[in-house]
């Protein structure tokens, strides 16, 4: 009998799995756990969206959507980064309706990457591009931005462009970020693009949580050189619509009209349905968002608090709804066996940094986007369990 599995892509077999949902399922066995794990909001859809999507099915809008996406989705986006952040997109032929940022970020990095090219991926990241790059049949470098602030800075970029050289293709900006909730600002972000401007790399900007941006300006690559960039949002964090796997690219239409292929060829259309629900989501303006923000606020800053009171060091973040955490040395260092121990002996599950590429080693990843009471439960745990540890002075 032939094995034939044996004889598919030979990089598959190198390619992992996404450890974090792994992980979640394993602990989702363990009764009362507490999840830090998933960045999933626990807040519903709103109910002006769920709103749109009924009355569309109930439309009959259940047939085959546009390609590129709906005209009304593709102008209420346009719109909307027009009056909020200043870019102008022409929804004919510069934006692309997309099943969520995942798959907008692999039609991004299947359309630039030829065998061999260097695409530069800032860890610790969300592990997506990786291997997105890997399928792809490019060369992935993870560029540990640990030391750093956990910031791609201009030296370290300047010392990847001139190791790799012209077999750079792309670099990837993740603001804010997920694990760490850093965010740049515009002229951090205009320092980076000084080195990579009318070169033909692309700014692949995955811009998702740009709506859970608390402290600082939305900043972005597309400002500065929106003929180079490929900007993928969406709908899943700021809108609590992850189940409803939309997101869009935007790129100059020229580069548009390849990355359509790439979409076109894998998944046809977006579900109308879904469409007319997000462009609600948008029309409605961000009454909606500002809530969700309000209360990802106040949890942050209780996780932040009780987690420094602990021993771990943290920088606050600024956007996203996660908390980078430095593993205590009264702790077993190896993130990977430590999650495991918190899972079954204090029933708190938190992700291991080490999932995140370069840099994340010795760091656990906390999601406060859970309700408020789950989060006390959990940190008064994980404080017992501090405070147990043998090691614990």
């Amino acid at each position: 009998m032939v094995e034939m599995s044996e004889h598919m892509r030979k990089i598959l077999n190198d390619v992992p799995t996404l450890k974090v949902f792994d992980f979640s399922q394993y602990v989702s066995k363990i009764p009362g756990i507490i999840k830090f794990t998933i960045g999933e909001p626990d807040f519903d859809t709103p109910a002006y969206i769920k709103k749109a999507g009924i009355e569309s099915i109930e439309n009959n809008r259940t047939h085959y959507a546009p390609q590129r996406g709906t005209e009304g989705l593709r102008q209420a986006i346009a719109n909307t980064l027009a009056n909020k952040y200043s870019l102008q997109y022409d929804p004919t032929t510069e934006i692309l309706v997309t099943n969520g940022v995942t798959e907008g970020i692999s039609v991004a990095i299947t359309a630039i990457t030829n065998p061999g090219d260097v695409i530069l991926v800032p860890t610790p990241t969300f592990s997506i591009y990786t291997p997105d790059v890997m399928i792809a049949g490019g060369t992935p470098v993870e560029v540990d931005t640990s030391k750093t602030g956990f910031k791609l800075t201009p030296a370290l970029l300047k010392y990847y462009l001139d190791k790799y050289g012209d077999r750079v293709k792309g670099v990837v900006f993740v603001n804010p970020s997920n694990p760490t909730g850093i965010a740049y600002t515009q002229a951090e972000m205009n320092e980076l693009a000084a080195l990579i401007k009318d070169k033909p790399i692309f700014a692949i900007c995955d811009e998702i949580y740009s709506e859970l941006n608390y402290d600082g300006e939305y900043s972005s690559m597309a400002k500065i050189m929106p003929d180079q960039t490929i900007l993928a949002n969406g709908f899943s964090k700021s809108y609590a619509m992850t189940g409803w796997r939309i997101g869009y690219l935007c790129a100059p239409a020229k580069v548009t009209d390849l990355l359509f292929k790439v979409h076109a060829f894998a998944v046809t259309d977006i579900a109308t349905f879904v469409q007319d629900a997000a462009e609600a989501a948008l029309k409605a303006g961000d009454e909606a968002t500002k809530k969700m923000d309000a209360q990802y606020i106040k949890r942050r800053n209780y996780m932040y608090k009780r987690l420094t009171e602990m021993g771990f060091e943290c920088s606050q973040p600024m956007g996203a709804f996660y908390i980078f955490a430095k593993i205590p040395l009264f702790l077993d260092q190896d993130d990977n066996k430590l999650i495991y121990q918190l899972a079954n002996e204090a029933k708190v599950a938190v992700t291991a940094g080490s999932n995140f590429g370069k840099g994340g080693e010795g760091y656990l990843r906390f999601s406060y986007a859970t309700e408020m009471d789950q989060i006390k439960v959990g940190m008064d745990r994980l404080a017992k369990f501090c405070k147990q540890a043998p090691n614990n002075a």
